[in-house]
């Protein structure tokens, strides 16, 4: 009898790890397959076998271990967040752009380093907070720490102002820190 139950236990675990590594060998061997552009067979044996031992590795970096459907809820709300985010980023390259040939650049340009304190608590909310704020043209994360204390440089109080407000709010959706 207790033989069955340690089998039921050993098949949940088997099911919880199974579905985080697929999805990030999915997703790796996806984008190596795009950005390597090489369709023969040695090519695809050896991104197979490195996308394999990658998310082997690493899958529950990105997927930490729970149910299947809890993974997918979080995939989805990550996917939504992109376009929100290159929207973003899409805007700042334009108000840089807006800086860089201004007449008056020198009296735009305000360069300072903000200070303050996340909300967000997970170890991927905070890099991809960080990310984002990087990928974000006029803003660089200078650091963080694992207490969510960050330091922003940015270019001008404009890029500055919004920090660290909806971006942060959307990562912490996103992540299911809400």
């Amino acid at each position: 009898m207790k033989s069955l139950g340690k089998e039921s236990r050993s098949s949940t675990l088997m099911k919880t790890k199974i579905f985080p590594f697929l999805a990030t060998f999915i997703a790796l061997f996806g984008t190596w397959i795009i950005l390597s552009g090489k369709f023969d067979e040695l090519h695809l044996v050896l991104g197979l076998l490195s996308c394999a031992l990658v998310a082997y590795i690493s899958s529950d970096l990105l997927f930490p271990e729970g149910k299947p459907q809890e993974l997918f809820l979080s995939v989805y709300r990550f996917l939504k967040y992109i376009p929100w985010l290159l929207y973003q980023i899409w805007l700042a390259n334009w108000h840089v752009l807006y800086l860089t040939f201004h007449p008056r650049m020198m009296d735009l340009i305000d360069p300072h380093i903000i200070r303050f304190q996340s909300k967000l608590t997970k170890d991927l909310s905070l890099v991809t907070f960080a990310n984002s704020i990087t990928l974000t043209p006029g803003t660089i994360t200078v650091s963080v720490s694992v207490d969510g204390d960050f330091k922003v440089h940015a270019i001008d109080k404009v890029s500055a102002e919004p920090l660290p407000g909806e971006m942060e709010e959307r990562v912490a959706r996103a992540f299911g820190e809400e």
